[in-house]
Formats: C-alpha cells, sequence, structure tokens
C-alpha cells in the first residue's frame, strides 16, 4: 500500500525529548517572546536547538495565537 501523505519535515509533532535545558530554553524563549524581547530570542532558539529541540515545538512557539497584537 501506497502512503498517499508523508511527514515533509521528518519529524512527527508527537515525538518530544524531555532534555532539561531544552525545555528550559523553549521556557524561556515563551516568556522572551510574551514580553516582547526579540532580541533574545534567535540566541535562546540557537540554545534550544542545540539540546535537541525540534523544528515544529519552535515554531509552535512562535506561531501561538494568544501572542497576536490585539
Amino acid at each position: 500500500m501506497i502512503k498517499t501523505m508523508q511527514n515533509a519535515g521528518g519529524y512527527s509533532r508527537t515525538h518530544r525529548s524531555y532534555h532539561p535545558v531544552k525545555l528550559t530554553a523553549l521556557l524561556y524563549l515563551k516568556e522572551a517572546l510574551s514580553r516582547e524581547k526579540y532580541e533574545k530570542c534567535a540566541e535562546i532558539i540557537a540554545v534550544a536547538r542545540e539540546f535537541g529541540a525540534q523544528p515544529f515545538e519552535i515554531q509552535d512557539l512562535l506561531e501561538d495565537p494568544r501572542r497576536s497584537p490585539g
């Protein structure tokens, strides 16, 4: 049987690792975004990626609809 859809990024949205530094970096990213400290975001994202954050985890934080200007 041929699959009609394949995961283009190669990552499953349910695959998550629980490295404490990665989780802390993602938490700091969420906080920086909510406080609009965008100059810190690139460095925090680099640390999160270094410790195993998947692209979808970072993207979910960046595209959070609750952050949209009101």
